[in-house]
């Protein structure tokens, strides 16, 4: 007996919510861009690893970098976020609450490795991209300066910024190391980091 042509098609895919196929876009955007670089992708295959047609990534974004450069503001915008609830809870030390935001820092790296990879080892793209890859170290820069001028480090005012830079340089270092060094434990890349961290504050 025949099968009615209809019955032969791939079943339909589940509609989303147009927040959730962003997400999907997105997703598949990062994991791109980390692997090979802006100029090494293209929207038909952030189409393609989204499961979605072109249209609908134009739909979401303007163009390829109208969605290189959200990935970046993303992670511009998230930096402050590792510093929330950072003043001492009673009865914790400064090496206690230093410890809670390098766990929180570290659990984002793994979460959104490619903000890593599109910094500093993605060298392409226009000067747009660039300014804007220096925004975000600059503003990584800035939150970390915040944090050792109310840290009680005693560091004078002419050398907070500096160590902010050497703390911002070392800690995306680490970052890149433990994204190639999968199977090291997170306590342990908290256990140095806060070690170098520690040394740079001490009073």
């Amino acid at each position: 007996m025949s099968i009615p042509l209809d019955q032969t098609s791939d079943p339909p895919r589940l509609r989303m919510a147009p927040a959730e196929r962003r997400a999907v876009v997105v997703a598949a955007g990062a994991k791109l861009f980390a692997e090979r670089g802006y100029a090494g992708t293209t929207i038909d295959e952030v189409a393609a690893a989204a499961g979605v047609t072109k249209p609908i990534v134009y739909r979401h974004f303007d163009s390829k970098k109208a969605l290189y450069l959200a990935l970046l503001a993303k992670h511009r915008e998230d930096l402050p976020g590792f510093l929330e609830d950072a003043a001492p809870t009673p009865g914790a030390t400064s090496s206690d609450t230093t410890r809670s935001i390098l766990e929180r820092w570290f659990a984002y790296v793994r979460e959104n490795s490619h903000a890593w990879e599109m910094l500093f080892r993605d060298g392409t793209g226009d000067d747009e991209i660039r300014a804007v890859r220096r925004e975000v170290s600059l503003r990584a820069r800035e939150v970390l300066a915040g944090f050792i001028a109310t840290s009680g480090s005693g560091l004078p005012p002419g050398q907070v910024e500096p160590a902010a830079e050497l703390l911002r340089s070392g800690l995306a270092g680490l970052a890149l190391w433990s994204i190639d060094s999968p199977g090291t434990a997170p306590s342990l890349l908290v256990d140095v980091a806060l070690r170098f961290v520690s040394a740079a504050l001490r009073p």
